[in-house]
């Protein structure tokens, strides 16, 4: 009986929501599916009352001024919940397309090992939040959290035989006639009808690189509070610094290429988080390693402070 009750999740009296007073033993290791019909309690059960505990149970491991900063989870409408370990939580909606998502975050194995390395992970480099590539203490600084650089065929990207009038700028967004090519040749920086390959290099550098320039001499039609950014600079913060659907484009891929981060080698954390280990492994060696091999990992750890966790 002993190692029964140890291998299954008990649970009496559930009354959360629509739920009748349910008894059940659920066993663990093993897939467990609810089925039934709309209304009839699956997601009281499973969401409601068996995640929410366990949640709310990891929450009271921690001190007082880090459960202020967490969500709130209410005990739910129960008798008794025996042999309860912490949850990972799926939510039911589809997962959206993201490219700062990965499976370890919708599935919340990734917020585990970021409260796994901030409780015994050494040197000590800060809270949870901070072993996040998504932050901005955590990211990599060269590809801001995403793990892959971006480098711009700028040959492709401009063509040095036209003027800008004749559309030296081949993107489709930057094309003769749109509201970006105008913020070009309304600057007042450029002889507009001067092919690119004829600039001096002062006007290279002002047509790819400028940043937040203010123009001395615009046209009437150049916006009156309007800076002026170089065609890298804003190609680049419109289309590399942020998720956009234009990477899917072929057009977008005839002139960017994506590779491996140099820094971080695709781990997408800065060095200093990095550093911090556990038994020679980083959060991020621990995130590239098959889930079989992280679970052994997981279970050579002995720490009484973090028990909660690594039965999870």
């Amino acid at each position: 009986m002993r190692n029964h009750e140890q291998n299954t999740i008990e649970i009496r009296g559930a009354r959360q929501n629509n739920l009748k007073g349910i008894d059940l033993y659920i066993p663990k290791n093993v897939i467990t599916v609810f089925t039934g019909v709309s209304g009839s309690g699956k997601s009281s059960l499973v969401f409601g009352t068996i995640a929410a505990e366990s949640q709310r149970q990891l929450n009271d491991t921690f001190p007082p001024y880090i459960r202020h900063r967490l969500p709130y989870y209410g005990q739910p409408d129960v008798d008794e919940i025996n042999n309860l370990t912490t949850a990972i939580i799926i939510n039911q909606k589809r997962i959206g397309e993201n490219v700062r998502s990965t499976v370890g975050t919708a599935s919340d194995i990734y917020t585990l090992l970021r409260l796994l390395f901030s409780r015994v992970g050494k040197p000590f480099v800060g809270y949870s939040n901070i072993f996040s590539f998504n932050h901005p203490s955590g990211m990599c600084p060269n590809c801001e959290g995403l793990g892959i650089a971006s480098n711009i065929d700028i040959e492709r990207l401009v063509n040095e035989n036209k003027s800008l009038n004749e559309g030296a700028i081949q993107y489709s967004t930057f094309a003769p006639g749109t509201w970006r090519w105008r913020r070009y040749v309304h600057s007042g920086l450029f002889d507009n009808d001067k092919k690119i390959a004829d600039y001096t290099t002062e006007e290279h550098r002002l047509l790819l690189y400028a940043d937040n320039v203010v123009p001395t001499t615009p046209s009437p039609d150049w916006p009156k509070s309007a800076r002026f950014e170089g065609v890298i600079t804003r190609f680049t913060r419109s289309y590399l610094v942020k998720d956009s659907k234009e990477h899917k484009s072929e057009e977008f891929q005839d002139i960017v290429s994506m590779k491996l981060c140099s820094v971080c080698h695709g781990q997408r954390l800065n060095k200093r988080i990095r550093s911090c280990l556990i038994q020679g492994k980083s959060i991020g060696d621990c995130v590239d390693i098959p889930i079989v091999e992280l679970r052994q990992f997981i279970a050579t750890l002995n720490d009484p402070s973090v028990n909660t966790l690594l039965n999870a």
